[in-house]
């Protein structure tokens, strides 16, 4: 008798812990925020494989200033972009000789092989995981995000997004981040194209 009255106990606990999951709202992080050039960006968790600390990486000849070169991550060849230099928050890159002198929090981000590209961005700092309940829409109204752009004669001129760029978000803390879409990104004409 006590055996069915055990069981009946455990069905009746595990129907509640199940009710309880069920109710109960969890964040799921969706979203790997890393900084470049003292900017927050946000990178798909689905678009993006692995982080790595940085390695040794082979320069290669007569390639954009934006390409670091080449390294053996897993034993595989991937390319190694500074995403700050590609996006432009930075002019240069010291990244060639010594990993700059912040390497303790640079690390290397590789694309999902669902890309079909060996590609490794390098970002100066990892942030952390967001999910998006914590984060909310950046209207274009907000006071200097995006800036007006203007010609020579004053008209204001509209500025094309590239179509990685997704839309700017902001966290609880108040902190901006821009999302940034890999799968757009690893077919942007400007991305693959790094021959100087």
């Amino acid at each position: 008798m006590s055996n069915k009255q055990a069981l009946r106990e455990l069905q009746q606990r595990l129907a509640q812990r199940m009710q309880d999951a069920r109710e109960q709202k969890t964040e799921v992080a969706n979203w790997l925020a890393v900084e470049c050039a003292g900017y927050g960006l946000l990178l798909s968790l689905k678009q993006a494989a692995e982080i790595f600390t940085p390695v040794a990486i082979k320069p290669v000849p007569y390639a954009k200033p934006w390409l670091v070169g080449v390294a053996n991550l897993r034993g595989g060849l991937f390319t190694v972009v500074d995403l700050a230099m590609f996006l432009g928050l930075r002019e240069s890159s010291s990244v060639r000789s010594d990993m700059r002198a912040d390497s303790a929090q640079t690390r290397l981000v590789s694309l999902s092989p669902e890309l079909h590209i060996n590609c490794a961005l390098l970002v100066d700092r990892l942030v952390g995981l967001r999910s998006d309940e914590q984060l909310t829409v950046q209207t274009e109204t907000v006071e200097g995000d995006p800036r007006p752009r203007f010609d020579e004669t004053g008209r204001e001129v509209s500025v094309k997004r590239p179509r990685f760029a997704g839309p700017h978000m902001v966290d609880g803390e108040g902190r901006s981040w821009q999302q940034l879409h890999l799968d757009a990104l690893s077919r942007h004409e400007q991305f693959l194209r790094v021959v100087v």
